[in-house]
Order: structure tokens, then sequence, then C-alpha cells
């Protein structure tokens, strides 16, 4: 009803458990899905990892309750883009989508904390070699789980400046995604 009922959002198509995703959301391919670990039958850890391996290009967001680390990291590596937890506001919700779709990688402040305490105790790579002061304080803006929209209002600059800052880190690191970022700086 969140989805249907917001202007620029369409929900595509909802499943009742795992293997009925399995089996009908590749057809569908929407841009953004949001996954729940618990699904009946299949979790949804299990599913994204099966999509991304057939090469589903649809990018997901896990919405559930659970804040354990395992639940967060395995849904990373299965191939999650972003990580809600459901009592996120509406709107956020919304937000978090956009981002997705706009190649960002949302999670809850919770979230993103327990992600930055996990790599703090690693090596890190000397980012001070590879990354512009700016880019540095993007980064670690990023590491908040700041969204974009946040970040540009705290520097004072425009999002697609924001944008093309996080699009020159990522290649600079060499990676895809916040998380990827947040993990190579961290020495994960």
């Amino acid at each position: 009803m969140l989805i249907d009922g917001s202007d620029g959002f369409v929900c595509a198509q909802t499943f009742g458990n795992g293997e009925e995703a399995l089996e009908k959301l590749p057809a569908i391919c929407p841009d953004v899905a949001l996954m729940d670990i618990n699904l009946p039958g299949i979790n949804g850890i299990e599913v994204v990892r099966a999509l991304k391996s057939q090469g589903c290009k649809t990018q997901f967001i896990m919405s559930t309750v659970y804040e354990d680390d395992e639940s967060i990291f395995e849904s990373l590596k299965a191939g999650a883009c972003g990580y809600l937890l459901k009592k996120t506001p509406p709107t956020k919700i919304l937000d978090s989508i956009t981002e997705v779709y706009h190649g960002g990688s949302p999670m809850s402040g919770q979230i993103a904390r327990k992600v930055i305490a996990s790599f703090q105790q690693k090596d890190s790579i000397d980012e001070s070699e590879i990354l512009t002061q700016r880019e540095k304080e993007i980064l670690k803006s990023l590491s908040k789980g700041l969204r974009y929209k946040e970040i540009a209002s705290e520097f004072n600059i425009g999002m697609e400046t924001v944008r093309s800052h996080a699009r020159n880190i990522y290649e600079k690191l060499q990676v895809q995604s916040r998380t990827e970022a947040i993990n190579k700086v961290m020495g994960r």
C-alpha cells in the first residue's frame, strides 16, 4: 500500500514465500525489491544469493527485524545493496528505494553502526594516498549511513556533486557500492 500509494513508485508484485520469489521475480525483473529474511520456505538471504548467481539485475534491500551481525553480513555478501529494519519510517523506506535505484546503499543507522564497528578492529588501507579530502569526508558520511540528500545538505553541495564524488570513490577504490567502499577502507 505504501509503495503503490506514493507518486513515482509502483509495486510490481508481492510474493508469499521464497520459492515463489525465486520462480517469478526474474520474469518481472523490478529495479528494486524489498526482501524479508524470514520468508516461509527458502529464506530471503538464500533467495537473493540464488537470484544474484543467476544474473538477476534487481537490486535488493533487506527489510527485516534481524539486527544481528550474521544476518547483516550474510545479506550483504549474498548481494543485498541495503539493509533496513522493519521499524524504519515509511518515508525513509521510500527514500531508500530511490537511493538504491540511483546507485546508493541505504542502511538503518543502527545497522551502519554495526557495520562500522565490525571494521574498526581491522587494519585499514591508507586512503589518504588515494582519495581527496572531500572524498574522504563523503566516504565518512556514507559510512554513517547518511543518504546523498543529507550529505549534500551537510556540505552545502548539490546531490549530483555527491553522486560524482561517490562514483570517484568507487572508481578509485575499485568497488561497486557504499558497502564495498566501507569494507575496503576498513580492511575487511
